[in-house]
């Protein structure tokens, strides 16, 4: 009977070709998976000097009204993101919003995680958030700003049934933070905007209101036009890229 012998050299190499093919399948899996990966936007490619402020709406309320001011103070118009609830809370802020010239668009009826719930739950959130801010600006939302931003495949594949754009970030205010100051938000928004930007603000956070006027006045000084993000985004022949950042499809002969 004949025993077969291996070399320490032939083991390693052994090993070097297993780990090798290991990467190599784990690699090709994850290309595969990042390929099949739906995106929603997170910015916009444009040449067009132009940026979409945006609010989302969840929680608190006080300094709601102070954000329309500043806003009209500086003839911007934003889009705000306001969760269902919120709405039953707040009809008479809702108006205030709409009624000044702001957008009002989707952040879901409770503000849960959607990628944890069902097909049938998320169409109802979604539906049930539209229902009733169409019920106090007579416009039915385009848009859905996930809670948490949290997405998977399956929102937005259904966010596509419905006809909506599901849309993020690219410049993060950070306003929330405990340790955030009107300094630190300023410096933060205008450090990072660029042609195409959507920017995340909080209605309720602490320090907005007084960071958003230098932060207005600033991107207006650098000739930056203040849009609704449904007018920055585009519509058709677009394409999504790994980063989020949405561009369009040149006709290619």
């Amino acid at each position: 009977m004949k025993c077969l012998i291996i070399t320490k050299k032939q083991l390693m190499l052994a090993i070097c070709i297993i780990v090798a093919a290991t990467i190599l399948v784990v690699g090709s899996a994850t290309i595969s998976a990042d390929q099949n990966r739906l995106l929603p936007i997170y910015c916009v490619e444009t040449d067009k000097k132009q940026v979409a402020i945006s609010f989302d709406a969840a929680w608190g309320n006080d300094d709601t009204q102070t954000l329309i001011d500043i806003l009209k103070e500086y003839d911007v118009t934003a889009t705000f993101f306001v969760v269902g609830a919120w709405v039953d809370k707040y009809p008479e802020s809702v108006k205030a919003l709409s009624d000044a010239g702001h957008q009002i668009q989707n952040h879901s009826n409770t503000h849960p995680h959607m990628p944890q719930l069902s097909k049938t739950q998320m169409i109802d959130e979604i539906e049930s958030c539209n229902k009733k801010i169409e019920a106090i600006t007579g416009k039915c939302p385009t848009l859905l700003r996930p809670p948490y931003g949290d997405y998977d495949n399956a929102l937005i594949e259904v966010m596509n049934e419905l006809k909506m754009s599901t849309i993020q970030w690219d410049v993060d205010s950070l306003d929330w933070k405990e340790n955030a100051t009107p300094d630190s938000i300023f410096k933060r928004v205008t450090s990072k905007v660029k042609n195409g930007s959507i920017v995340l603000f909080h209605n309720d956070a602490d320090h907005t209101p007084a960071a958003l006027p230098n932060i207005l006045k600033c991107l207006k000084d650098e000739g930056y036009e203040f849009v609704f993000i449904s007018d920055l985004i585009i519509k058709e022949n677009y394409e999504i890229k790994h980063d989020g950042t949405q561009c369009k499809i040149e006709n290619r002969n």
